[in-house]
């Protein structure tokens, strides 16, 4: 009789960061913009609202834990 192999379970922290493009790419959102947000321009703060890619560094790591 075989036993029972088990999913492994995603990082649920990781899972609420990153979302996977239909390409296979990870998606993340920019950093800095949560508080302390008089010092900083209109200009930075419209930059940090859009989503970036994950850098290649990064990659492989956080594909596992999805």
């Amino acid at each position: 009789m075989a036993k029972n192999k088990t999913k492994m379970k995603s990082h649920r922290g990781a899972r609420k960061r990153f979302r996977l493009t239909a390409t296979g790419k990870v998606k993340r959102n920019k950093a800095y913009k949560s508080h302390i947000l008089t010092k900083k321009s209109a200009k930075r703060k419209r930059g940090l609202r859009k989503a970036t890619l994950l850098t290649s560094a990064d990659l492989k790591r956080i594909k596992q834990v999805l």
